[in-house]
């Protein structure tokens, strides 16, 4: 099957997913002709390398997917890598995003904020900041040092009587009419030049302000200037000069291990070390520097919020046009790849390359120590509950409700003792009324090998051991659905919460394993798992729920249309909330009228 298909294969540019005989992906890749480059993998010359001979041997079947251009392919490659996270593919192990200061400078009065998202909305974003603590800090001082609103309105509306924050001089309540719009724009424009690494000019403007209060006397008020000038200063003396040409770009180099892979990446922003963080990739040995270096630039900017106009590498990377016009294509802006042989940015590579061999290091260390436990921990679960072979693939069950409403439940997946995200489900309880667990988890364990049975592909893996968060009551009502079903090789194991007691097969066996024992560890882990993961699915179907009712109260808004609001705002309160009767009026579907009204409500009197 797999050779016929490897002789139909189109010649267009696209995307090919490998598969193994379970039906799941492991590897991932791009082409500009396809039939050409899959057919290579199972040439002579191609195969060569340990890794690639291993890959090509679990090669069962072959999937792929047409594109128009190199570039789309590009795209597509790097969201099925981190959707299916292949076992072949060079891979990041972290999905980090990180916090920036943004200044709303779209509004009449901006304001400045935290965010991890980047849109285009006109706003001005600085950063990313790699210490949140950091970030925190930065807005405090700047709120001392300037008077800038704090409330969270997109526009300023006339309030009767000013915040906690006016009386205390911490805002110049643009809400009270004490300043126009051009004097708290010149206000921001000092704020965006200390942003931009430019802190001389209010540096200076401090220590004018600071000898004005000691001549008129006012030595409380010098004392407070005082404290935000060394503020300012000790925040300079933080970042570190490392452009003179005051530019922003990235900088990375890594180091390879035998299993892992660490890039080391440096955020310069006006010519100053913002800060840094380290990534891990798994791959073997055998791939080359560009190959590793290649798959983290596609797997970390398809994930990044910003994109500098210069990225600093310690090589040249395979595909380097076709990346740079992705990048440019993603910031709407001129991007270069850099390869600096000299002078401070090549020392800098190497400080890079330095941090990268310490945190691989550690990180080895770490895994290595944690793997062991898992083995041990797998080797205990497997003796204690007489299995036949190691439980590969475990599933944990939970259910979570508040008195019978919105029940729900959770399956989590753990594989090689490890937990595999991408494999969790969630499902909403259908056929039981009240706070009946019982028969709740035979709903469920019912429904998923249901699906299985049918052939669904998100359910087609079959677990190695069941566990199920309770006692003999939920065990009894797995086993039932298992028999019914006529599926009998799957072990189930219940685990109590209360004593820690495991229950194991048809008899309800009690099990008690030491209380240091790395098999119950595991099964804490994988049990307390699943119950997050319900509590949070529960939480937020209750969320959207509340928040339903709050908006049956406006007058005018239907099940339609409030079907349609929530959807706009991502079932959010605050952000409907928040919104002005603008961005209410592009709800396609709501009317002006109705629009109005839900603003009205929020919106009337004093603030809500």
């Amino acid at each position: 099957m797999l050779a016929e298909k490897l002789k139909i294969l189109p010649t267009e540019p696209g995307v090919y997913l490998f598969k193994n005989n379970r039906g799941g992906v492991i590897y991932i890749g791009k082409a500009i002709n396809l039939r050409n480059r899959v057919k290579s993998y199972f040439s002579s010359g191609h195969a060569a390398s340990p890794k690639t001979q291993a890959l090509v041997k679990n090669i069962a079947d072959v999937e792929y997917l047409l594109t128009d251009s190199e570039v789309e392919a590009l795209i597509l490659e790097s969201n099925l890598i981190k959707k299916h996270q292949p076992k072949y593919n060079i891979r990041l192990t972290d999905d980090k995003s990180y916090p920036y200061l943004r200044v709303t400078l779209q509004e009449e009065y901006p304001r400045l904020e935290i965010t991890r998202t980047l849109q285009k909305d006109g706003s001005r974003y600085f950063g990313p900041y790699t210490n949140v603590g950091a970030v925190q800090e930065t807005l405090k001082l700047l709120k001392r040092v300037f008077p800038l609103r704090s409330c969270r309105q997109k526009q300023v509306k006339k309030r009767k009587r000013p915040c906690l924050n006016a009386h205390i001089q911490r805002c110049i309540a643009p809400c009270q009419g004490l300043v126009s719009p051009e004097e708290y724009r010149h206000l921001i424009e000092e704020v965006i030049l200390f942003l931009e690494g430019k802190e001389e000019k209010l540096v200076q403007k401090l220590k004018k302000q600071m000898q004005e209060a000691a001549a008129r006397l006012d030595f409380e008020q010098a004392a407070e200037l005082r404290d935000q000038l060394l503020a300012v200063e000790k925040v300079r003396e933080k970042q570190k000069i490392v452009s003179s040409s005051f530019d922003d770009f990235d900088l990375l180099n890594y180091v390879q291990g035998r299993e892992l892979s660490c890039v080391q990446i440096f955020f310069v922003r006006g010519g100053k070390l913002m800060g840094g963080d380290h990534f891990l990739l798994e791959g073997g040995p055998e791939k080359e520097g560009a190959e590793i270096l290649t798959a983290f630039l596609k797997q970390y900017y398809y994930q990044s919020r910003f994109i500098p106009g210069q990225i600093l590498l310690p090589e040249e990377v395979e595909e380097k046009e076709v990346l740079q016009s992705w990048l440019q294509e993603k910031k709407g802006g001129k991007v270069v790849f850099q390869v600096p042989q000299r002078g401070q940015k090549k020392k800098l590579l190497e400080l890079a390359a330095k941090n990268a061999r310490e945190s691989l290091q550690q990180e080895t260390k770490l895994r290595k120590e944690r793997q062991q436990r898992e083995k041990i921990a797998l080797a205990e679960i497997t003796q204690v509950f007489n299995l036949t072979e190691s439980p590969w693939r475990i599933e944990c069950y939970d259910i979570s409700n508040f008195q019978g409403q919105e029940a729900v439940a959770a399956m989590v997946v753990f594989e090689e003792g490890k937990p595999k995200q991408s494999q969790y489900r969630r499902f909403k309880i259908k056929t039981v009324e009240g706070p009946d667990d019982f028969a709740s988890m035979v709903e469920v364990i019912r429904r998923r090998l249901q699906r299985a049975l049918r052939g669904d592909e998100r359910f087609s893996a079959l677990p190695d051991l069941v566990l199920i968060d309770g006692g003999k009551g939920q065990l009894s009502a797995a086993l039932s659905v298992m028999k019914e079903l006529g599926i009998k090789q799957i072990p189930v194991v219940a685990l109590a919460e209360e004593e820690e007691m495991l229950f194991y097969g048809e008899g309800a066996v009690p099990v008690v394993l030491p209380r240091d024992s790395q098999g119950l560890y595991l099964l804490q882990r994988i049990r307390n798992e699943a119950h997050r993961f319900a509590v949070t699915y529960h939480r937020l179907l209750r969320g959207r729920r509340n928040l339903a009712s709050v908006l049956d109260d406006i007058p005018g808004l239907g099940p339609q249309r409030k079907a349609v609001l929530l959807q706009q705002f991502q079932f959010s309160l605050t952000k409907i909330r928040q919104a002005s009767l603008a961005e209410l009026q592009q709800v396609k579907g709501l009317g002006s009228k109705t629009a109005w009204q839900v603003w009205n409500f929020f919106h009337t009197g004093e603030e809500v």
